[in-house]
């Protein structure tokens, strides 16, 4: 399988800008964790302090759940994932922040790490492609063998991710950043699994595809 050129982080810069990542997603419900018990120590508020404070934990722990799938070792080398884990890590990521929802399909199967890894990441992607909302229907078909993923994401001021589309089909115009490691790393993940990554705006959706693709038919992922 031909290596992506694009793809030229070396490990130990892919690690400090993921772990970038990880923080920037977290930061947020864990600072407003710190407002909330700022007001209970005040003396003020107390119900909606208590409030922020659940709210915000339980925000930090879906998405701390999230990333130890999405970006995690989840396993030793060559360990398989549960799809079901997956869904579940998808679902309560949307509904933490209520605006978008998920519907899943295709069978429940155990299936290499890489994939669910990619998966995850296309749905971040895609749940990123809809910034105030909508529906995204994510569909799995013979996930344990040829498998094709199908994201289709449809909502109000959608949006083709254009770093994604740079790293698979061009020359990223900058240089990868804390902003743009999350595509860098779902089209790793997709050379890693064998797979190649699609987009496609149809004007109603953004589709996203992931498909096993023969090795010697696979140009960049």
């Amino acid at each position: 399988m031909a290596k992506n050129p694009n793809l030229t982080l070396t490990g130990h810069d892919l690690a400090a800008l993921l772990c970038s990542r990880v923080c920037h997603d977290i930061i947020s419900p864990v600072g407003a964790i710190n407002n909330g018990l700022e007001l209970l120590d005040e003396g003020g508020a107390d119900a909606d302090a208590m409030d922020l404070i659940r709210t915000s934990a339980l925000n930090a722990s879906v998405r701390l759940k999230f990333a130890r799938l999405a970006f995690g070792a989840s396993g030793s080398v060559g360990a398989s994932i549960d799809t079901g884990e997956a869904e579940k890590a998808a679902k309560d990521f949307a509904a933490s922040e209520k605006k978008t929802e998920v519907n899943w399909n295709g069978p429940r199967a155990i299936i290499a790490k890489n994939r669910v890894k990619l998966l995850l990441n296309l749905f971040l992607i895609a749940y990123g492609s809809i910034p105030r909302g909508g529906v995204i229907d994510i569909t799995l078909e013979n996930p344990e063998f040829d498998a094709i993923f199908t994201l289709n994401a449809k909502g109000r001021m959608m949006r083709v991710p254009p770093k994604l589309v740079e790293l698979i089909s061009g020359t990223p115009e900058e240089a990868v950043d804390a902003h743009s490691i999350q595509p860098y790393y779902t089209v790793l993940l997709a050379e890693e699994a064998g797979m190649a990554i699609d987009v496609v705006s149809t004007g109603e959706a953004i589709v996203f595809t992931a498909r096993v693709v023969a090795p010697e038919t696979v140009s960049a992922c």
